[in-house]
């Protein structure tokens, strides 16, 4: 088995941050806040996330949060729900909940559910079940899930599985490993397990391993995959914060030595969840 240089992706993750004006800093300046939680997340599975300045990262966090109570993905930049959960997700690794005013951001969610039970991205209506995923995890994580209509909610993620089992971004759309986990995930979440033709999306997911060893998101397409550290989607390309993380996440759910075990529901490490559920 391979060793993770652990030391090197610590290193890769902290430089992401100090480099603000080169083409992967200034293309995801937009998606700051995302960037963060990967980062941040994967620092804390490989017990690193004392390397960061805590005060720092939350002030910047809170800065970033609007009067609707949603957060943009970074200062100056419009609310949405993705960098809202990030936000959260963010706060809740530092211990940092109680600086969340929950009925704000509870507002600003509620706000973009649907009449058909779907959640829109922001104010301009974009419909994907990613959001969907992301308000559920967002509101279980500040104890506000009952605010919204979970029984649409979850009706609406039903209605986007598809005959081959898997589940798509609207319905009708194609079956993809990464709308799945956010559908599953909601699904799990909601104690709506029961409603996924396990055996069927099973037999679907396997199929998403090739040769190599690797994974894809969809048929057809190639695997996801030391010299400066990071992870990269697949062999020989270059790595980036965002799979860095999910090449961690992946290995501590594997149960890799020296990784502190994830959530996959919540997409945190155990012992966080743990915290905002159960206090420990």
């Amino acid at each position: 088995m391979g060793e993770l240089v652990t030391d090197k992706h610590v290193k890769y993750i902290l430089s992401v941050e100090k480099r603000k004006d080169d083409f992967e800093s200034v293309v995801m300046e937009h998606l700051r806040m995302n960037g963060a939680y990967w980062g941040l997340t994967a620092l804390d599975l490989m017990g690193k996330l004392d390397v960061v300045d805590v005060n720092e990262v939350v002030s910047w966090v809170m800065s970033c949060q609007h009067d609707s109570g949603g957060f943009g993905g970074n200062v100056g930049h419009d609310p949405h729900i993705l960098y809202t959960l990030s936000a959260v997700q963010v706060l809740a690794l530092f211990d940092k909940m109680d600086l969340i005013d929950a009925d704000k951001v509870t507002n600003y969610i509620v706000g973009l559910q649907n009449e058909d039970g779907s959640f829109s991205g922001d104010m301009w209506g974009e419909v994907d079940t990613r959001f969907s995923y992301i308000a559920i995890c967002c509101l279980s994580i500040i104890h506000r899930l009952d605010k919204i209509n979970v029984e649409k909610a979850v009706k609406y993620i039903i209605s986007c599985k598809n005959m081959d089992g898997g589940f798509g971004c609207t319905p009708g759309g194609e079956s993809h490993a990464g709308q799945i986990f956010c559908c599953v995930g909601a699904l799990a979440l909601t104690g709506s397990l029961d409603l996924v033709n396990k055996d069927l999306l099973g037999w679907w997911l396997c199929e998403r391993q090739v040769k190599s060893g690797g994974l894809n998101g969809r048929p057809e397409k190639l695997p996801d995959d030391k010299e400066k550290g990071g992870i990269s989607d697949r062999p020989d390309d270059a790595v980036d914060v965002f799979h860095t993380y999910f090449g961690v996440a992946g290995l501590s759910l594997l149960e890799y030595p020296g990784l502190k075990p994830i959530d996959p529901a919540y997409a945190l490490p155990v012992d966080v969840v743990n915290r905002i559920f159960f206090k420990k």
